[in-house]
């Protein structure tokens, strides 16, 4: 296997990434022709909405609070317009299981017994140019039921059912509209990594998907307004053009991770038109896009250590039971989030904890009116099906009950001054620990990483970093007093740094200087991932160091002392 190949170009597209095996099953002629036809068309809007969201990033940080629009009220106060009703597949959310499209991976989400898998193309996936690739034939052998792996040590993995149609139904989650796929270019043009991942993924699935009586589904993150979800809808339309596919074949729920989106949620729903599913409350990158758009406006935008913000402060609740509010007077799903904690099959008493806090949060999430919601363990699914069943009881979801009672407040929204807790020495070590650990495993080619029994993907790391920039560019005290200054922070890398056990191969070295770019730099980088893709870019790329497919935990990173 090479690690590099001379770059060629088929009908318009450049590819330069390494030979993948099986790679002309998903980069055909007719399948790259498609990906370069949406990048013509929509890769100005693209660059041009991109530019958009750094001028109101800007806007925030001169002093202007972002607020319902007025421009669209009158989408607001239209109480006639609703959302098409579920697809088949759709109209049962209640249990979704969350995780990225390797090869295992994949087996055991479709064998966890949940009503949706979300296949991560994102958050949860590293897009090294193998991963890029295997994921979309593993999604090809998912749906043809034909998908089996064999770990190194021998243990075999399979669908328990070969029908897609007795599977969770596969929602697939590409990269954001920030990420390009610099393996796949047009006239020098990378083309962006949310319309490779989608346009693969329609183009060879979409008349499969029919044939099962399904469609092409997806979720959208990071969307930052309701002008990004319009070009969603394009796209969509486009693809279904060209494929000869029905109008509105493809629907797609849409994350509501960022704090802009918030202000834009039945905008979205309407931009998406007869696209639209549902609304998702992604929570992680939500407190992520808080920290990244308020980190220069000082003492009330700053929030405690990452572990006490939690669903339950008051701007969490504004959050999520105002989506719950806009999905359901439109008639869309409201998909509940993902509780971090993960289940340990060798320590009863993490175990115990781990269920005892999903299962609190998933209660109040059924209770506040959601649809269904999320869990990242095929262990946890029966905790969240059992919660939803006592709610829910016989109906599919509960889109009948309209959360009239909640009243839209921008203020709520942004009420980050009301959040209770404390900075603490332990809080700064934790997100240096955590945003150094998720960096390695990440540029090794492992998206979804659990450490200290809590599964951690790009968000909980871009989290730790921003927490690490904001305090101390504000200059924020601890609670014993001790100003949070660039120089004390290096002191204590250095320290976390040095309780880490190596090992041959490992990333570490470039992990660190990847955190510290972009936790103690300067300039603030709008992602973490950038930085990291820049890295692994550019080094060849090793396709044999991907072959372990399970996410790593902390039996192969243990800390010293």
């Amino acid at each position: 296997m090479t690690m590099t190949s001379d770059p060629v170009t088929i009908n318009g597209v450049t590819l330069t990434g390494h030979h993948v095996p099986r790679q002309n099953s998903v980069l055909s002629p007719d399948a790259l022709g498609f990906l370069a036809a949406l990048h013509r068309e929509f890769e100005p809007r693209r660059r041009e909405l991109l530019a958009a969201r750094e001028e109101r990033r800007k806007a925030i940080a001169r002093g202007t609070d972002p607020t319902f629009l007025p421009e669209t009220a009158r989408i607001r106060e239209d109480d006639s317009w609703r959302v098409p009703p579920p697809p088949p597949g759709l109209e049962d959310r209640r249990v979704e299981i969350t995780g990225p499209t390797e090869r295992k991976m994949t087996i055991n989400a479709l064998n966890s017994g949940a009503k949706v898998w979300l296949a991560d193309m994102e958050d949860a996936n590293t897009p090294h140019w193998t991963n890029v690739v295997t994921n979309q034939l593993n999604l090809i052998d998912a749906l043809e039921g034909t998908i089996e792996f064999t770990n190194p040590d021998g243990k075999r993995y399979a669908l328990r059912n070969k029908d897609p149609r007795a599977n969770p139904t596969i929602v697939v989650r590409p990269r954001g509209w920030h990420l390009e796929e610099r393996h796949l270019s047009v006239r020098g043009e990378p083309i962006a990594g949310a319309l490779v991942d989608f346009g693969l993924y329609f183009f060879h699935n979409a008349r499969r998907l029919k044939k099962l009586g399904l469609g092409p589904y997806f979720y959208l993150p990071k969307t930052e307004s309701h002008r990004e979800a319009r070009l969603w809808h394009d796209v969509f339309a486009r693809a279904e053009s060209v494929l000869g596919a029905d109008r509105g074949t493809i629907r797609a729920t849409v994350l509501i991770e960022t704090i802009t989106a918030a202000f834009e949620m039945e905008e979205i729903l309407w931009e998406l038109g007869e696209h639209a599913a549902g609304l998702n409350a992604g929570r992680w990158d939500y407190i992520f896009s808080i920290i990244k758009n308020f980190r220069t406006r000082g003492p009330r935008f700053i929030l405690p250590d990452r572990n006490a913000v939690t669903m339950t402060q008051p701007f969490m609740r504004a959050y999520t039971e105002q989506l719950v509010r806009a999905c359901h007077r439109r008639q869309a799903m409201a998909i509940g989030g993902m509780a971090a904690f993960i289940p340990s099959r060798r320590d009863e008493e993490v175990n115990r904890t781990a269920i005892e806090k999903v299962r609190a949060d998933k209660l109040r999430e059924a209770h506040d009116g959601f649809d269904g919601s999320w869990v990242a363990h095929p262990d946890l699914v029966p905790v969240c099906r059992e919660v939803f069943d006592e709610v829910l009881g016989d109906k599919p979801n509960q889109l009948d009950r309209r959360r009239e009672d909640v009243v839209p407040d921008d203020k709520a929204l942004i009420d980050i001054a009301s959040a209770e807790g404390k900075i603490t020495e332990e809080g700064i070590r934790s997100n240096i620990e955590v945003g150094i650990r998720y960096i390695e495993a990440w540029l090794r080619g492992n998206g979804a990483v659990g450490i200290h029994n809590l599964m951690e993907d790009a968000a909980t790391a871009e989290i730790s970093r921003s927490q690490i920039w904001q305090w101390v560019n504000s200059r924020a005290i601890t609670d014993q007093g001790e100003e949070i200054s660039r120089e004390w922070v290096r002191e204590l890398v250095e320290e976390e740094f040095a309780r880490i056990v190596r090992a041959e191969g490992d990333r570490f070295d470039d992990a660190r200087s990847v955190f510290e770019e972009v936790a103690l730099g300067d300039d603030y980088p709008a992602f973490l991932t950038t930085a990291a893709y820049e890295r692994f870019l550019a080094e060849p790329e090793d396709p044999h160091a991907l072959e372990d497919d399970q996410p790593r935990t902390d039996q192969g990173v243990r800390r010293a002392g």
